[in-house]
């Protein structure tokens, strides 16, 4: 019998894998399932599809996944297209996606929402709130320049307010290309400036015609445009991102054209001929009501009898002067008393009566000195010998008269330790009525 022939596991994978890509049922498969595993990469994508009994490995490249709508995650239920295949280096098989779309769902309606949802909350759809100008001089308009959306602008402006100047900035409304013309004309647009408003628009159509109007791209430059935007893509019933990112949404475009000529030139200059009508005659009535001013003035009695002004004054001027003279009078009347007064007081003899009772007075004060200095010279006598007496009682002597002594070296330092005797030191014994020099021959310490 002979040797059977073993094959390496390379050989028998790449016979799978070529089984896999010629098999005509394999080569393009319609898939559904839900999406598990999912974790976004920068390139390419590897996750899992997966039902309740069976899962299969999923691959995505950059290109086919760049081309999505909108953004899958984890648990969304979704229909693929695909090719099935076997990758050799982990022997599994797998489905590459080509085209992947949401259930139930469209997967451009999906994308809308989640990029609204998005938008609306960083902000950027409050963000601009911006009033129209009431007379606009210069309008921008971006729009495909065959359409019928330039036509019904101009033809509404035409009629409203003809001095308007309508500047087109022609762009794609529609395909894929169209989302990057509309924004390199928003951006031409505020690289220009003075434009008093900005019109942006198309027809009706459906959601896939509409979608570069979806687009975050036109979305984040609509957002940064310095005037107001007035939003008019699609039929009144259409609803795009642009129109929540505007300042003001117009159902068709002539109704952006009287959003934007909100007032009609003739009506404008009706108003202005009532207003210059009402300020002739408000001028007219402050005029006749200064006029009346000035008259009553001319006639009053400031200026017909000037005289009459200094009436009251020269009355308080008489008044005044009676005062004064009478003050006066007064003051010298006081003053001729107190000079009789002193006139009196000043009498030879009556002077020399005072100095007596002066004189007086001061030997009286003198004695009165005198015998309080006495006593008080007494007093502090007294108190200083009871406070030597005190004295006495509390000094060394005193106490060496007792029987008591104290001992100090021959220096004069007192002794008061056992320490501080050396065997073989002199000391002086200090008695009451002197000293006996002494020799330390021994020490003894108290106990305890």
């Amino acid at each position: 019998m002979a040797e059977p022939e073993y094959l390496t596991v390379s050989l028998l994978t790449e016979y799978l894998r070529r089984k896999f890509d010629l098999d005509p049922y394999l080569s393009k498969v319609y898939l559904t399932g839900e999406i598990t595993n999912f974790r976004k990469r920068p390139g390419h994508q590897y996750f899992s599809l997966k039902d309740e009994h069976a899962k299969i490995n999923v691959v995505m490249f950059k290109s086919a996944f760049a081309r999505l709508k909108f953004e899958p995650k984890e648990g969304d239920t979704v229909r693929v297209v695909g090719r099935v295949t076997l990758y050799p280096a982990s022997g599994q098989y797998q489905i590459v996606i080509e085209q992947m779309a949401p259930e139930g769902v469209g997967e451009l309606y999906l994308a809308y929402e989640q990029l609204k949802k998005k938008l609306s909350d960083e902000g950027l759809f409050a963000k601009n709130q911006r009033p129209l100008r009431l007379f606009p001089k210069r309008v921008a308009v971006i729009t495909s320049p065959s359409g019928a959306v330039i036509q019904d602008i101009m033809t509404t402006v035409a009629r409203r307010y003809p001095i308007l100047q309508i500047v087109l900035f022609p762009a794609q409304v529609q395909g894929n290309q169209a989302a990057a013309t509309i924004v390199t004309q928003l951006r031409r647009v505020k690289a220009m400036g003075g434009f008093d408003a900005l019109i942006i628009g198309r027809g009706g159509g459906s959601i896939e015609d509409l979608w570069p109007f979806n687009e975050e791209s036109v979305a984040r430059a609509l957002a940064d445009m310095p005037m107001p935007i007035v939003s008019s893509v699609g039929h009144e019933t259409d609803t795009t991102i642009t129109d929540f990112v505007a300042d003001h949404r117009a159902a068709t475009p002539t109704a952006a054209a009287e959003l934007v000529t909100s007032v009609k030139l003739t009506d404008g200059i009706t108003r202005l001929q009532e207003d210059q009508l009402r300020i002739r005659q408000a001028m007219q009535n402050r005029i006749q009501a200064a006029r009346d001013r000035l008259n009553r003035s001319a006639q009053s009695v400031v200026l017909t009898q000037p005289g009459r002004l200094y009436d009251q004054y020269l009355q308080q001027v008489d008044q005044l002067k009676v005062r004064l003279q009478t003050a006066e009078q007064n003051q010298l009347t006081a003053l001729a008393q107190r000079v009789r007064l002193a006139e009196t007081s000043l009498n030879p003899r009556q002077l020399s009566v005072r100095v007596a009772n002066t004189r007086q007075t001061v030997v009286n004060d003198r004695r009165r000195l005198q015998s309080a200095a006495q006593v008080i010279i007494k007093s502090q006598r007294q108190r200083f010998d009871l406070a030597n007496d005190a004295l006495d009682h509390l000094g060394p002597d005193q106490i060496l008269g007792r029987g008591y002594s104290y001992v100090t070296s021959p220096r004069g330092k007192a002794l008061t330790k056992v320490g501080d005797f050396k065997p073989g030191a002199k000391a002086l014994i200090h008695v009451e009525d002197g000293t006996v020099p002494v020799v330390v021959e021994e020490r003894k310490q108290k106990n305890g």
